[in-house]
């Protein structure tokens, strides 16, 4: 059951160009935030516990597909672009320009974090 539909994200979004991109590639977008998400929490949010997905996690969905979304649209953030010069015409772009990282999504996740459960290691010890 993914935790967002591309309809959604569509909804969500302001940006024209995450919009215009293809159900296909948005749909990837998606894959990649709830693998994201999936990890942080430690589960995959199954119908037995819950019977419909949290708005705070499709939320958190939202925010970094459209992530995603964005970054895969910039060429220059993801060549690593920081000035560019064409004859005449330079420009550099400031250390905050662009995108500056995955959105804060932790805050909106953490109540759903599962506990890991660590075994202390048993050692027995013998004289020789």
């Amino acid at each position: 059951m993914p935790v967002i539909t591309v309809q959604e994200l569509k909804n969500y979004t302001s940006f024209d160009a995450v919009k215009a991109r293809s159900d296909a590639q948005l749909t990837d977008d998606i894959i990649q935030a709830e693998a994201d998400i999936f990890v942080y929490v430690g589960h995959e949010f199954p119908p037995s516990q819950y019977p419909t997905v949290p708005m705070r996690v499709k939320l958190a969905a939202k925010k970094l597909a459209e992530y995603y979304a964005l970054s895969a649209l910039d060429e220059s953030a993801v060549k690593g672009y920081k000035s560019e010069k064409i004859g005449d015409y330079s420009y550099q772009m400031a250390d905050d320009a662009g995108l500056r990282g995955k959105p804060e999504i932790t805050s909106l996740l953490d109540p759903f974090v599962k506990a890991v459960v660590t075994e202390t290691p048993k050692v027995r010890m013998r004289y020789l």
